[in-house]
């Protein structure tokens, strides 16, 4: 993200969560009623057409037209819905206030990330189809993988006239509560479910709290008909004031505002100004989180210009949570009760949900717009909604360790694990584990627990970088960092150049950097980058097994820590990216990010397709399809299938972490949990050690924490081989072979001794 946040970050109060009154464990997660019962049904006003049949001009003074939008809006549909489920009795059989992350993760642990317009489907093939299918579920049960996440596949983009607009977003700029007909329909939405629940999986949907797309909800706002401006941060500006804002250019909706014309609306009173970060920046492009619109005729005859917020694209206008009207609530959890209740998901990601209050600051500071507490009090709202009928939520925020503790301490259930990831990926290109080994410490520290952490591999979005914890609320603070004290701000810039010196050019042709997000990459190139290969082509046969070898290293680290693991097809096919000259039209608006979202086929059932259903070209996989793949015990699938074999059989999802001590080899890096089973009272639970080696060079060290057991014997949970002992200092030798790993388990010397024959 853009590196001009500002010293006006608010720290959120911490309040005690009272004790609930009822027994929260008297309904199960997912009541059967709710699946069972006749389903609600959101559009019930008939098809959705996809062109007015009046020849009037499309604005506020065609009343066909105004219906026509009205058809299509997200708010409407929330309306007849809500009334179809309020009353009903499977409202009240679920706890709701409190997150509950080992809940969500007895429901499912190990997901699968899709990417709806990158997955090569048989011919003619929906790609809700494709999930669907009873064979790739089987396949997932033979890995581990209990859950898909299905990523955003309803109606997004927006309207312009007559005509529907494409997606500016991968999707993530919802226009509609309708399945995008690109991915499939309602039915095969629905049966997906049916299949996920025979195989003991769930589906996870999307929601986007914080912004739409512009789409019929956006233009009836725009056209002022009844309380559809209140959805959205915008304000009407009067005609004569309009030459504050800038023309619109020919044939375009809307302008961006640059800070001028930002501070001056500021200065009148219209708008709070400058928010404490310019998300995307783009000189030119987008230089502040403010647009104009063109003049719109309205429903009254009036004809109005607004300036509307989007944090992030033009194209995706920001809700607004306490608008009079509550419209952009209903919109919201209109939407979600309508994935939940409707199409059968068990669980929701909370996309930008970081955003949901603004408020204007004192003189000269930026408004206040992260860690708001209307954005914990919305996510609450969200995630209590959600868990009353039955389901959990996860939210993608990218903001400091204590505003992903203070939001998800009433709102999602769990939290992708932004902190850690940039990590890994660091200890990795460096071959020193120690910034690592602080984010854990640190997470631990501020009340982040990693159970409460989705730890990912690559997903559709770049290797995010900002370090939002160390580059804004921390930047003064001090840490230790390579044998001396660095300020927040000086390791944030360390790791970010560090990253960017090794992973793209000139170490990396193929990895780019994305704005001042991140990196566009796969996990493949990350490690292709770090072991020294420049181009595409020069990966060969003989290189993919030191790839695989670090790749299930990066899984180990994943998989054998609490909280969910997640991964994607790029993972599992061992993807590349696509070369920049592929999607040269894609990148013309600077978004990178369509190099690493090349298309691959899970399942090889369309050998000679070069491209998905939806455009995307096929990238190179290193591994092959997964099919032929788990007939081959030493491929990427049936190893990582061992790697979460051991993580289901020891429970390691739930269980606690207690130490991340220091390491004997800068490559090494060492956890401690214990296996509670999720009750964290338990102190004589077993202990498990976790014992990775971030370099491609064998390592031999010491293990050392207080919290081992001296005399305790120490087996190695694969082999079932007693490989050490620990000694009076709470320590005992380890060798780790190039990225290797080991899921260790501390046993009890006395059963060891009672066991071992006996001598005269």
């Amino acid at each position: 993200m853009d590196e001009q946040a500002q010293d006006g970050t608010v720290v959120p109060t911490e309040h005690e969560a009272p004790e609930v009154t009822y027994d929260e464990q008297r309904f199960p997660a997912r009541p059967a009623p709710l699946r069972q019962q006749p389903r609600p049904r959101a559009q019930l006003r008939g098809g959705l057409g996809r062109r007015v049949s009046d020849p009037r001009t499309a604005d506020g003074s065609n009343p066909a037209y105004v219906q026509w939008l009205v058809g299509q809006s997200m708010l409407a549909d929330a309306n007849v819905l809500s009334r179809q489920l309020s009353g009903q009795p499977t409202m009240w059989r679920n706890p709701y206030a409190r997150p509950d992350a080992r809940r969500a993760l007895r429901t499912a642990s190990v997901w699968f990330t899709a990417y709806p317009i990158s997955l090569i489907t048989r011919p003619g093939q929906s790609f809700l189809g494709a999930l669907g299918e009873d064979d790739l579920w089987q396949t997932f049960q033979t890995i581990g993988i209990d859950a898909i996440h299905t990523g955003p596949v309803k109606r997004a983009g927006g309207i312009r006239g007559l005509q529907e607009t494409p997606s500016v977003d991968g999707h993530f700029d919802r226009i509609s509560t309708a399945i995008d007909p690109v991915f499939g329909t309602e039915d095969e939405f629905r049966r997906l479910c049916e299949v996920a629940d025979h195989h003991g999986g769930s589906v996870i949907d999307d929601i986007v709290p914080g912004h739409t797309g512009k789409g019929a909800d956006f233009r009836l706002a725009e056209m002022a008909y009844e309380d559809y401006p209140g959805i959205y941060h915008m304000v009407e500006i009067p005609p004569e004031d309009w030459d504050l804002l800038p023309e619109v250019p020919e044939g375009e909706d809307a302008v961006n505002l640059d800070a001028v014309a930002e501070a001056k609306l500021a200065e009148h009173g219209y708008i709070i100004g400058a928010m404490q970060r310019v998300i995307f920046y783009a000189p030119g492009v987008k230089e502040t989180n403010w647009s104009a619109t063109a003049p719109v005729v309205g429903v009254d005859g009036r004809t109005r210009r607004w300036v509307y917020l989007h944090y992030f694209k033009q194209g995706q206008p920001s809700i607004n949570w306490l608008d009079p009207t509550f419209a952009g609530m209903r919109l919201v959890i209109g939407d979600a009760l309508h994935s939940l209740g409707d199409l059968g998901s068990h669980a929701l990601r909370l996309d930008a949900n970081g955003f949901l209050g603004v408020e204007k600051s004192t003189e000269g500071l930026p408004a206040w717009s992260e860690g708001h507490p209307l954005s914990h009090a919305a996510n609450h709202v969200i995630a209590g909604m959600v868990r009353k009928v039955g389901g959990f939520t996860f939210q993608e925020l990218n903001l400091t360790i204590e505003d992903i503790r203070d939001t998800g301490s009433v709102g999602a259930d769990l939290s992708y694990d932004f902190v850690n990831r940039p990590a890994y990926h660091h200890a990795l290109a460096t071959g020193s584990t120690e910034f690592l080994r602080l984010t854990l410490r640190a997470s631990l520290e501020v009340g982040v627990e990693p159970v409460s952490l989705v730890h990912g591999l690559q997903n559709h979005d770049e290797l995010t970088y900002e370090l939002v914890h160390w580059a804004t609320l921390h930047r003064d603070d001090l840490y230790p960092f390579r044998y001396r004290q660095v300020t927040g701000q000086e390791l944030a810039e360390t790791v970010r150049a560090e990253l960017t010196a090794a992973l793209t050019e000139p170490a990396a042709e193929y990895n780019r950097v994305f704005t001042t997000n991140g990196i566009a990459c796969t996990t493949a190139s990350v490690i292709a980058a770090v072991q020294g290969h420049r181009a595409l082509d020069d990966i060969r046969d003989e290189h993919v097994e030191d790839i695989r070898r670090a790749h299930l290293l990066l899984a180990m680290f994943n998989a054998w820590q609490p909280g969910v693991f997640a991964l994607s097809g790029w993972d599992l096919l061992g993807m590349l990216p696509v070369p920049a000259q592929a999607v040269e039209d894609l990148l013309r608006t600077g978004d990178t990010r369509w190099l690493h979202r090349g298309a691959h086929d899970l399942m090889d059932h369309a050998p000679e397709a070069t491209t998905s259903s939806a455009g995307m070209p096929r990238g190179r996989s290193l591994y092959g399809s997964l099919p032929d793949q788990l007939q081959d015990p030493r491929s990427f699938a049936s190893r990582l299938a061992e790697v979460l074999r051991i993580r289901s059989e020891h429970d390691v999802a739930v269980a606690t972490q207690i130490d991340v001590p220091d390491v004997a080899q800068p490559g090494m890096l060492v956890l401690v949990h214990r296996l509670d089973g999720g009750d964290a009272s338990r102190e004589d639970a077993p202990v498990q050690v976790t014992v990775l080696n971030f370099t491609g060079e064998t390592v031999a060290g010491t293990v050392h924490s207080a919290a081992l057991q001296p005399q305790s014997g120490v087996r190695d949970a694969a082999t079932g081989e007693e490989v050490a002992f620990v000694d009076d200092l709470q320590s005992f030798p380890i060798t780790l072979e190039p990225y290797g790993g080991r899921f260790l388990l501390l046993t009890d010397l006395r059963e060891h001794d009672a066991a071992a024959p006996t001598h005269p």
